[in-house]
């Protein structure tokens, strides 16, 4: 049977970017993850693994994920628990069933991790965790601390990519979002690593920041062409309630940060640059200089990709099971030490997690194939949504090619937005209504996802990634 969908209240202009749709009011909490968790680990389909240091040498202004200050006892004491708990998760049955496709180190900071104890976790990786040979193994690391024998030590132990947390290459901005490193100590921290050539190199730039101008962020994004990068995040800033960077902009300390129309044409002439250069867009936010970077992690975790977790606070996935760690820091090393799996909580498949999945992996290329989404949804689905894709379309943000449903540059800065209404409009269609809700807080229509206070990624992401030195 198929229920009618409420499309009217849908369509008005999106007010706030939704930045986690896979969260459902109706994804049911698990009461006991750790009965559940075994059962999750006889999957055969291709895994990640995330691995979260949360660790920093100081509170960035626009982080709203920092723990804890970097000690080196204390990290080191953090990674013989890491450790403990790949060799424990590594024995269980069912886990070496399914080959790991891509390892993501992020916090946190995990360069602020001494030499040795990067090694020693990149060497249990590989000693207990089902890796492909191609496995791609990408550190997060800043440009303060990250020194040669860190590098030497990931390299050595089969890292094969670095993702740096740049944000801005302009110095007096840096300073201002707390960041130590020059313009020029960056650039020169960026072009050795590239010199190197033993892996592929990418950072993070960040559009709509507190007094970040036009000029700063077209050369932001030009430099990364010239120092050689292979690949680029571009993010749009999410201002977190109570961070320092909030903080500072309530006080008056720092200008507003850049609205959606700012944010937008940002992002547009970031993808521009880059493109003129000869760059491709393979992903809603990430664009590559040649094909050596796949990008493979994070295209897949935002698809519902199966993915292990290790580490205080770390979040992942198993056959639509979302779960999170325990994020205390002593609770989770004392936990591990007694021989558990730290769980901390999960969530019930979101409904029909598979299709919404497909219609994830389209908008993230830009493309959604709606003759793969009506054979995977029911009969008439597509029909039913011809409404709210002409008003769609009116707004801006998407344009019809014979069976695609394709997104304009505006259409991708709010592609969120745009898949958490498909994602209920699905459920609605099979299942019927869900119960009446107040409407969203943030100015979403009744039956959008709301955030809640559970990781929806594998990452610890303070925007569609996490942003570090």
């Amino acid at each position: 049977m198929a229920y009618p969908l409420p499309l009217a209240e849908l369509m008005a202009p999106f007010e706030r970017r939704i930045l986690h749709p896979w969260m459902n009011r109706n994804v049911r909490p698990i009461s006991d993850p750790g009965q559940v968790y075994p059962a999750l680990l006889h999957t055969t389909a291709p895994r990640l693994a995330y691995l979260h240091v949360p660790f920093c040498a100081n509170h960035c202004l626009f982080c709203g994920f920092y723990r804890n200050k970097s000690n080196e006892e204390a990290m080191t004491d953090y990674t013989d628990r890491l450790i403990d708990e790949i060799v424990q998760d590594g024995a269980r049955a069912g886990m070496q069933g399914a080959p790991v496709e891509a390892v993501f180190f992020g916090g946190g900071t995990p360069s602020a991790l001494s030499a040795q104890d990067l090694n020693r976790i990149l060497r249990a990786l590989r000693e207990h965790l089902p890796l492909t040979p191609d496995c791609e193994i990408t550190i997060e690391g800043r440009v303060a601390g990250f020194d040669d024998e860190r590098i030497d030590a990931c390299i050595e132990g089969g890292a094969n990519r670095f993702s740096i947390g740049i944000q801005t290459f302009d110095t007096a901005l840096r300073r201002r979002m707390g960041r130590k490193a020059s313009q020029e100590e960056a650039v020169d921290f960026l072009s050795r690593l590239v010199a190197r050539q033993r892996a592929v190199i990418v950072c993070d730039l960040i559009y709509g920041l507190p007094a970040q101008t036009d000029e700063i962020w077209r050369r932001d994004v030009a430099l990364c062409e010239e120092i050689g990068l292979d690949g680029v995040d571009l993010y749009c800033l999410t201002l977190h309630a109570g961070s320092p960077l909030a903080l500072s902009i309530d006080k008056g300390a720092l200008p507003q940060a850049g609205d959606h129309e700012l944010a937008q044409r940002r992002y547009r002439e970031g993808g521009e640059i880059l493109e003129a250069a000869g760059w491709t867009r393979i992903s809603q936010a990430h664009w590559r200089r040649s094909a050596r970077e796949g990008n493979r992690y994070n295209n897949a975790t935002k698809t519902g990709a199966d993915c292990l977790a290790f580490g205080a606070g770390a979040g992942g996935i198993l056959a639509g099971y979302r779960f999170l760690l325990e994020s205390d820091t002593e609770a989770y090393q004392a936990r591990v030490a007694a021989g558990e799996k730290p769980l901390g909580g999960m969530l019930a498949p979101t409904p029909h997690h598979r299709v919404c999945g497909m219609v994830m992996e389209g908008l993230e290329e830009g493309s959604l194939d709606l003759r793969r989404l009506e054979q995977m949804v029911a009969p008439g689905f597509v029909a039913a949504l011809e409404p709210l894709f002409s008003y769609w379309a009116a707004q801006g943000l998407v344009s019809r090619e014979r069976g695609s449903l394709n997104l304009s540059v505006s259409g991708r800065y709010w592609y969120n937005n745009i898949a958490a209404q498909l994602f209920m409009l699905i459920g609605t269609y099979l299942d019927g209504p869900p119960p009446a809700a107040a409407a969203h807080p943030g100015g979403h229509p009744t039956g959008i996802p709301r955030p809640l206070p559970f990781s929806s990624k594998p990452q610890g992401h303070p925007h569609e990634r996490s942003h570090h030195a």
